[in-house]
């Protein structure tokens, strides 16, 4: 079974990687499904699929792609999730925190948006949008084929996504996860906030935007208990107006806010689109910087690493961390297998899922893993390779042997 069919945003890294991996390994390019003219209804998984066939004797490896970096797609996707937008094809299973809301704007108003760099439009709308797409798909497939063949399934998708769900699923399934602050709508503001890591004594917290990726929506938070000084590390900014409502974006660099003025407003605003609240674990060390470490599993083992190493408490790539293999650092063999067990393990809660990027956190000192995400497209790492073979050309590969994806 060659075929494929890829539903993301033609043109991107992600999409080209792929392609390129299945050029290498002799396979056919995957069909793409672009989100946007799935968006706009000018496609569909039934449209694409019929360039295959219907009679084929097995359906087609099907792989949801990142819907980032686009800003047509996450505009509409931001009116798909808007209040006004009905359909039949419409329905709320997986988006589970629909009080997460704020602010929502009409469908209309969405498809009115236009582009401003770095600007966060609305998250969570956006969410609703993303989740009502996936259940779409999901019941398209179900028509197209008696057991359709996801890498990952939209179900896991949507529940990878949300961080407070991820959270509560890892936790009951006794995987080491830091501690939550309190449930999601136990804190709706700053204020609560701030009372809770009082009554908690816990003055080192992570709060993290539900549906965030790549470091947008997080702040590492702290308060001096004795002084009350405050301290937010985040790449999120924030423009006021007298006119208009405040804009906030991304400043695609960590900014270390000390204001209380501006840190409320940042919380707030991130409070109110849905946040994840966990305790801030000191991580391992090395050479007087931080890591963790990128685990990919594929198809229940563990594969492609890398740590990645900084002098701040955010450590994604992109904000200027050093990337290094686990054995460049030194990590010992029994380290490195705790963090490949930790990851499998995680995976295996999402049982119709066969490809995710672990974030796994060493704590300082005793070297504990604990789980900080799991991304559902957390397998663009460059100039990483295990057993020869890039991410995509194992990803390829394995979904060639019988029964592993």
């Amino acid at each position: 079974m060659k075929s494929m069919i890829v539903i993301g945003n033609a043109g991107n890294r992600r999409t080209t990687e792929l392609q390129a991996a299945r050029v290498r390994l002799g396979l056919p390019p995957a069909l793409v499904l672009n989100y946007i003219d799935l968006l706009q209804g000018k496609a569909s998984l039934s449209s694409i699929a019929q360039s295959l066939g219907r009679t084929m004797e097995e359906p087609p490896l099907l792989r949801l792609d990142a819907p980032g970096e686009h800003f047509e797609v996450e505009r509409e996707l931001i009116a798909l999730g808007a209040p006004d937008t009905v359909s039949p094809s419409i329905d709320e299973r997986w988006h589970r925190y629909s009080k997460s809301v704020v602010q929502p704007i009409s469908g209309r108003t969405a498809q009115g948006l236009k582009e401003i760099k770095g600007k966060l439009y609305h998250p969570s709308q956006w969410f609703r949008g993303y989740c009502r797409l996936l259940s779409r798909l999901d019941r398209e497939a179900g028509e197209l084929w008696d057991t359709p063949r996801w890498m990952n399934a939209p179900e896991d998708i949507a529940a990878m996504f949300d961080k407070r769900f991820t959270h509560r699923l890892l936790l009951s399934s006794g995987l080491p996860v830091p501690r939550r602050l309190a449930p999601p709508e136990a804190i709706p503001d700053y204020d609560t906030l701030r009372d809770t890591m009082a009554n908690e004594r816990t003055y080192r917290i992570f709060i993290k935007l539900a549906a965030g990726s790549g470091a947008c929506g997080v702040i590492a938070y702290q308060v001096n208990p004795a002084t009350g000084a405050e301290s937010a590390v985040t790449t999120i900014g924030v423009e006021n107006y007298q006119s208009r409502p405040p804009l906030f974006y991304n400043v695609k660099r960590l900014v270390n806010y000390k204001e209380r003025q501006v840190i409320r407003q940042i919380i707030n605003w991130l409070l109110g689109h849905g946040a994840h609240i966990e305790q801030w674990i000191p991580k391992a060390s090395y050479q007087n910087r931080t890591f963790d470490i990128r685990q990919l599993v594929v198809a229940g083992k563990s594969c492609h690493s890398i740590a990645r190493v900084s002098s701040t408490p955010i450590t994604n790539l992109h904000l200027d961390s050093e990337r290094m293999s686990l054995e460049e650092m030194g990590l010992t063999r029994e380290h490195q297998d705790v963090v490949r067990q930790c990851a499998e393990q995680t995976l295996s809660v999402f049982p119709h899922s066969a490809v995710a990027g672990i974030d796994v956190l060493l704590s300082s000192g005793s070297y504990r893993p604990y789980i900080l995400d799991v991304n559902p497209f957390g397998d663009l790492l460059y100039h990483s390779h295990y057993k020869g073979h890039d991410p995509y050309e194992w990803e390829m590969r394995m979904a060639s042997v019988p029964s592993t994806i």
